[in-house]
């Protein structure tokens, strides 16, 4: 090949370094997640024995820096196996658990108002809670007002709470 002549050959591109990093930390971050599902789980999701015995080495190391290591030993074990069904079995469990968070936080506030502000919230719970039973919702929100006034322990308040989270079920069933 002479001076010349052009080269019509294609530089060869190196994949990006920064890339290649980020990805090899966001499947770390995976593979570290996954090592919370059961084995029956890993194997549902379509992951070989193989592969669910190397989640289990990570797993049964205590944190550590063997524990590092060996996640990063598993990372290049993994690196052409498909996790898209982990991710997404993972990303769905994250989501439902916040929706469960957001629930409970919800009936924590109901149950506070209704120990400040006692019957006047009456309407409002039956509207949010057709299958309230009045005179038993009534009992509970007085008994955790008293215990409130008069500075006891939080066992009806705890009580109150069942209830509403009884009826929330029930509502969403």
């Amino acid at each position: 090949m002479s001076a010349e002549e052009p080269d019509d050959t294609p530089l060869s591109t190196r994949p990006n370094k920064s890339a290649l990093k980020r990805e090899m930390a966001e499947r770390s971050s995976l593979i570290e997640r996954a090592t919370g599902l059961s084995d029956r789980e890993l194997e549902k999701l379509g992951l070989d024995s193989d592969d669910i015995a190397e989640i289990a080495r990570v797993r049964a190391i205590k944190p550590s820096g063997a524990r590092n290591r060996q996640l990063k030993y598993c990372v290049k074990q993994l690196a052409n196996v498909d996790l898209g069904a982990v991710q997404t079995y993972l990303d769905d469990r994250h989501s439902q658990q916040l929706e469960i968070n957001q629930v409970f936080h919800d009936l924590e506030r109901w149950r506070d108002r209704l120990v400040e502000e006692g019957d006047t919230l009456l309407g409002e719970a039956m509207q949010e809670w057709p299958g309230l039973d009045r005179q038993q919702f009534r009992q509970l929100v007085r008994d955790a007002q008293r215990e409130e006034q008069n500075g006891k322990p939080v066992g009806a308040r705890r009580k109150l709470f069942r209830y509403l989270r009884e009826l929330a079920e029930a509502a969403n069933v």
